[in-house]
Order: structure tokens, then sequence, then C-alpha cells
């Protein structure tokens, strides 16, 4: 045979292998193809069961490793038993422990299941990787009092990373939540109290998280996570705060705050999932609402991601809410109202192959949520991108570019609160001694969805100043009393401290819960939690004896700076009256004693504004900025215990600090505001303007917050509403124009027949530091009325 012949052959004979192949090859493992050709072709071959294990999800906790570290082949088959699942539990557990379970288990349903498909892992990703070696940031109450969605959206890219490298899929955050009743003990995992603010940091952390929208609506790129948007929806305001109560809601409410945060995640950022609260919303308990999961969320707002039921429940819905007789009745509420896939294990959806084949439910049904699941896992690139450990992997987690990023968040999130006689910034000149004193001083508290509390984790306050002060000026530390413990057996040492020393700082405050959820918790830990998941409060004082060791630390005749590490806003107006400064640090990350140290001695002047409204005392709950002209009060006597009135006989029904509320080492003045009401424009909105000049002696940041009165309005509308913010750096003497854009759709309001609509009349701008305090007002009309859509029925 002549060459030429030989290699025509080989060429042929290669050709057909290549033939066979890829006609061997299903379209549904074929990557050019599109989504939805993919999901058809899929679903054509899966029998009922593989359709309803997609529903279902299962732990990577049940895996076992071999003595060099390998995860066993034993231990693999006895949790997936040769078949597929929806998606996976990421283990709590190292790093790089993650990235071993996740690789034995992508390459066992890859290679040892029928159709091979990948599973979705989950993980929490709150404020950071819920893994030891992850990067941790500052929880969610600290990132809303940045008032910085860059900041949080850069944040959101870390975690991204961080999670994708050790095979994690999708984030069980952010949560578009409102934090309206600090007697509730998620606060914590909020970013604030108002929809706008928690509208535009929700956004910032999906679209940091996910990527770009624009391309995250085709599939989302490597390194990048699913996120999904909790807990749909009004969960955050439970009747008296307790965790799982009914929320007490009507539908003006829902729409007009707590719908708009997560609309804005479907519509702008292209979230990807969604997990329903475990409370009720009108008798409902929403997993079981269709109005709210299909006609709302997919009906009117387009949403096409799948819902992922929060853990255990569908479960509550026969053994909590007793709206179904049992797990089969649950499964078809469930089902049925729009929950795609159940958690964390098969309880209810394990009844979905029998329901079906007993007639009960319609295959339809079934098709209708496994198409969705299937439709993420390959816009999230699992049939395509088989993951493996990389190698290396713990020097590409926890980069010193992410621990800076963690510490500049805190800087950003801590709220000087107080600060008399220019207490701070200490003068490390002159400063010869300094107490550091109380519970968290020398205690980490990172917030719950956290793996550890251990201060091996992170930096606390008293670390963070001894290695800030070195040899150059005297620490000395007392604990002085618990948490939560009643023992004043350390005051004593805690009041010599004091003493001995020219001023005090005194770190108080509360813990978390950490491994939180439903029947979690850290059997191990002696401390009492004070907040986070299922750690709701009936009084917000300080806990234990801390109040008490504040009044013998005061007593002592030295300067006391207070700093607050909590959860939380706490009714501490008698004792920030008593001390010379105060900061609120929040839950502020592995560099929070830094952060804090930095602040205290000047190297960083605190630009946090409030997120919350602290209020006075528990019985002043609810407390919020957006409130409506009834509610501060008809009688207008405000009382007092030397002076009883009326709105209330013996109070006054003021917060303690409101909302927007921070103080700064600088000052800053407002001037020259001016609006261009462009409504009858093609632009649909109004421009407002003004100048901000810093007029101090430091550089500082500013949170420039316009607020919004519809002076005449059919339905009652709030007498302030935050309709932007810009957070602006300014050195001394500098100043500078602020421009903030107003949308149309911020002006409309919930009519009487509940359609979305701007009415013509005068509104008020106001501009300033916060809700309390804006020197700036301006007035504007609006010419006709227009609507949003006609679409918006419950």
């Amino acid at each position: 045979m002549k060459p030429t012949t030989t290699l025509l052959c080989t060429l042929l004979a290669v050709g057909s292998t290549l033939t066979a192949a890829t006609a061997a090859q299903p379209p549904y493992k074929d990557s050019s193809l599109p989504v939805e050709s993919r999901v058809r072709d899929l679903m054509s071959r899966m029998t009922l069961q593989e359709k309803v294990d997609q529903l279902n999800m299962k732990s990577l906790n049940a895996l076992q490793t071999d003595a060099r570290g390998n995860v066993t082949d034993s231990s693999l088959n006895a949790l997936f038993g040769g078949r597929s699942i929806g998606s996976l539990e990421s283990p709590f557990v190292e790093h790089d422990k993650v990235a071993a379970y996740s690789e034995a288990a992508d390459r066992y349903l890859r290679e040892h299941t029928r159709l091979g498909i990948p599973a979705i892992q989950i993980a929490e990703c709150l404020h950071g990787q819920m893994a030891l070696g992850a990067t941790i940031f500052p929880q969610a109450i600290g990132l809303g009092s940045t008032w910085n969605p860059e900041l949080i959206q850069q944040m959101a890219a870390v975690i991204a990373e961080e999670a994708s490298l050790s095979g994690v899929d999708q984030a069980l955050s952010p949560l578009f939540d409102l934090a309206r009743d600090p007697r509730y003990g998620r606060v914590e995992e909020c970013y604030g109290e108002d929809p706008y603010l928690v509208s535009r940091m929700g956004v910032a952390f999906v679209t940091g998280m996910q990527g770009d929208p624009a391309q995250t609506r085709h599939g989302l790129a490597e390194g990048k996570l699913a996120c999904t948007g909790k807990h749909f929806v009004a969960y955050s305001v439970p009747e008296a705060g307790i965790n799982l109560a009914p929320a007490l809601v009507g539908e003006r409410n829902l729409r007009e705050l707590h719908f708009p945060p997560f609309e804005a995640a479907v519509k702008e950022a292209n979230l990807y999932s969604l997990m329903p609260g475990y409370h009720e919303v009108d008798g409902i308990p929403v997993h079981a609402s269709r109005q709210l999961l299909t006609d709302i969320l997919r009906g009117e707002w387009g949403f096409d991601g799948y819902v992922f039921s929060d853990y255990g429940a569908i479960g509550m819905l026969d053994q909590f809410h007793r709206t179904a007789r049992d797990k089969g009745e649950s499964a078809v509420q469930a089902i049925t109202a729009g929950v795609d896939l159940e958690a964390p294990g098969r309880y209810a959806y394990g009844e979905l192959e029998r329901l079906v084949e007993e007639g009960t439910l319609p295959e339809a049904v079934i098709d209708t949520a496994v198409a969705r699941v299937l439709r993420a896992k390959f816009k999230m690139g699992l049939f395509d991108r088989p993951y493996s450990k990389p190698a290396g992997l713990a020097r590409k987690v926890h980069l010193p570019a992410s621990v800076a990023l963690s510490q500049r968040i805190a800087e950003e999130s801590i709220v000087l609160l107080k600060n008399d006689n220019a207490t701070l910034p200490l003068a490390k000149e002159s400063l010869r001694s300094i107490a550091v004193i109380g519970p968290n001083a020398d205690k980490v508290q990172f917030g719950d969805y956290s793996v550890t509390k251990n201060n091996d984790y992170g930096t606390t306050v008293l670390q963070g100043i001894r290695d800030y002060v070195g040899d150059r000026i005297t620490v000395r530390y007392a604990e002085g009393c618990g948490i939560t413990e009643l023992s004043k057996e350390g005051f004593a040492e805690a009041m010599q401290a004091a003493r001995e020393s020219d001023v005090v700082v005194l770190v108080l405050g509360g813990t978390s819960v950490i491994y939180s959820g439903i029947g979690w918790g850290d059997p191990n830990s002696k401390e009492a939690n004070t907040c986070g998941e299922g750690y709701d409060r009936n009084e917000l004082g300080f806990p234990g004896v801390q109040a008490e060791l504040l009044d013998s630390i005061v007593a002592q005749g030295k300067p006391v700076v207070l700093v607050m590490v909590n959860g939380r806003p706490y009714t501490v107006g008698q004792q920030i009256d008593r001390v010379d400064a105060a900061l609120e640090a929040w839950y502020p990350g592995e560099r929070g004693g830094h952060a804090v140290t930095r602040i205290l001695f000047g190297d960083v002047n605190p630009s946090g504004r409030l997120s919350v409204t602290f209020p006075p005392t528990t019985g002043h709950i609810p407390m919020y900025a957006n409130y409506k002209p009834s509610a501060k009060g008809y009688y207008h006597q405000r009382g007092s215990v030397e002076k009883p009135g009326r709105d209330y006989v013996f109070s006054a029904p003021d917060p303690l600090f409101c909302f927007g509320y921070g103080l700064s080492y600088t000052t800053f003045e407002y001037s020259d505001l001016k609006i261009d009401n462009r409504l009858d424009t093609p632009d649909r909105c109004v421009e407002v303007s003004c100048r901000l000049k810093n007029t101090g002696s430091r550089a500082g940041a500013e949170v420039a917050q316009p607020y919004l009165h519809d002076v005449v309005s059919s339905v009652t509308t709030p007498v302030r509403a935050l309709k932007g913010f810009r957070k602006v750096q300014l050195q001394p003497g500098e100043e500078q124009e602020i421009r903030l854009t107003i949308p149309e759709k911020e002006l409309m309001l919930w009519n009487k027949e509940m359609r979305q609509v701007l009415e013509p009349g005068e509104f008020e701008i106001h501009v300033g530091r916060s809700c309390q305090d804006t020197p700036l007002r301006g007035t504007f009309t609006a010419s006709q009325q227009r609507c949003a859509d006609d679409t918006n029925t419950l």
C-alpha cells in the first residue's frame, strides 16, 4: 500500500471514531447547545425516581476519610447508592477538607450514576465561607453600617472565589430581610431596617458573588457562586420578635417595604435562587403560598431561578404550622406553591414518587420543578466543569489582600456614637497606660453563621491594642465579668486596673451561636448565646451584670471609652450617658481588634453610620426611620418620670440613636441644594445636588443622605423615606458637589386600588447626615400621574 493510501485510511479511521464518539455523546452533555435544549434532552431520559432525586438534598458531612485523608468508597456508596441528587450540603470543616469531599462526591456522581448528573454544593457564605481557613468578614449588620455597596461587592467576589476553590457552587446568602425588631435574634444577619439601603447592599452582594447580570443571564463564570436570596418575605418582623412567629403584615406593607429588596435582586442582579421563610404571612406558611412563590415572584417579577426550601421548613407544614396532616400533604402544598427543592434531606419530597404514581400529583408538576433545578445546574457550568481540588489550595485562600479588605470593611462599619470633649482619638503621644476591660475585650466575636469563635482565627480588641502600642504604653487587662454570668468576683480586679490607668477601654456586648440553624449549636461552648438564629430577647440591655460592671468602672473617675461588640441594637441610654465616648463595633470580623484600635488612636476616622434605629427601651419597639405621620402620637406632650405627659406618659417616642447617625473626628457642612425635576422628560427622575465641605482638621468620610416626603397623598406615606446615599471621602477644607439621582419609581406609592402610581403634587427633599439631621430642604412638583404597570394584584 502506498504511503498516501495508508495516511488516507488512517484519517478515515480516526474520523469514524470521532463521529461515533460524537454520536454517543447525548445532547445534554454538549456545551455548545442552548441551555433549554440540554434541559429538555436530559429530562426526556430521566425516570420519575431520577427526577425526584433532583428535588432533594444530602449532606457531605456523612462522608468519611481513611488514614491518608482520602474519602472512602464505602462512605460514598452509602451516601449516594448509585443515584444522583439535586444538591449537597457543604461540610463545616477545614477549607481543604471541603475540597477533598467535593472532589470525591463530584467524581462519584459523574462516573457512578446512570446519567452522570452533578449536584449543586451549597454553603453558608453570609460574611465569609463557613469553613475553617476562609476569610472572615464583619457580620451583615456591620456591612450595612458601612453604607458602601462597592466594598460589599468586592467582599462577595472574594467569598465566591474562596468558596468555589473548594467546590462550592451556591451560597445561602444574602439576606434581604429588614431589621425592624431588635428583639429578633437574626437582626445581626440583616443589612439594616430600610428597604432602599437593603436593596443597594443586597444587589451589590449578588453582583459581586454571581457576576455581571448581563453575563449571568447566560451562565456563571468560573470563580463565581449562585446566590440564594432569603428569607422571602417579611420573615424578620415576627410577632413579639420571636423567630418563626407569624408576620403581621398586609399587602400594602409587603409591597412598600418587604418586596422591594427581593424585587431588586431578581430584576437588577438576576438572582439565581430564593429561600422562603419558615413563618406564615396572613395565615399561610410561606412554603405553602402560591401567591407569594408563584404569582408574585414568577408572575409579576419574572424570576426564572429555583426556590430552595429552608432547612426542615416543608416538614413544618404538618409538624409545626398544622396546615397539612402528614408529610405527603406537606409535599403537595410546597411543590404546588412553587418550592422546587427540599432541604436538608428527604422528608416530604420523598413522597413525591408515590404521589405521582397514585395519581394525587401530576408528573408535570414534578417536571416543572426539575427543569428549574437542572436549568440552574447548566447555567452554573456544573456539567461542563468537573471539579478537582486545585494544587496548592491553601496558598489561594485567605490572601493578604482579602484579610486587608476584611479590616477595611470593619473600619468603615464601626459607628462613633458619642465623643464628649474629644475623648477620641486617644492621645498616643502622651498616654502612659490604658486599661482594657470587659467580657468581650479578649474574645473574638464573629457572629452567627461562623464556623468558630476561637481567638486563633481573629484579633481581639485587647490584642489589637497591644500590637499597636507595643511597649510604649502599659496595657492592663481584666475581664471583669462574663457575658451572661451573674458573678461579680472579677469587679475588684477590673476596678483596680481602671484606677491605675490613664484611660479605660471597656468592651461589652454579646455573643452569637455558631453553626447556626434550627436544632444546631455549639455543645462545647460555655457561654450562653445572646444573639443569632433562635436567640431572641424580650429586653435589650447589656446581658448579665455588664451594666453593673460599667457603673463600677465609671466610678473610678477615669475617662471611659465604651466599645460594644454585639449583634443587635441595645437599649443602653443610661450607660452611654455615663461614659465619655462610645463605639458600636458590631461583630467586626477577623481583623476587628485592629480596626477598633486604629479608630481609638485616630489612624482611621470613623465613617460608619447606623443602618438600624436604637430604641431607648424595649417598649419603644418597633422603631424605624420611615414611619408614617401618625406613628409618633397625636398629643405631642412628651412625658418623663419627673413630668408625666402623653405619647408616652413617662417617655418620648424618639430614638436613642436614629437611622443614619454616626459621628466623625471632623465636621462637614452642607450647602447649595439644587433640585432638577426631570419627571416630564425621558429620564423620568429627579436630580438632587448639594455642596459638601470638610470643615474640620482631619480627613474623613461623610454619608450624604436624601430623604423624601410626599406632602399630600391618597394613602399614607412616610414622613421621611431614604431615597439614595453617597459616601464621600474629603480632605480637610476640601469641598465637592454631591449628585444623587432619584428614579421616578422611588416617588411612587401603592394607591387604594393597589396600583403603583406617581401621584401629582408636591414633594419635599431633605438632605443631611442622618434621618434627623438634614440641614438642607427643597421642594419639587410632579405634574402628572403615571402608573408603573397594571399587573400588581394579589
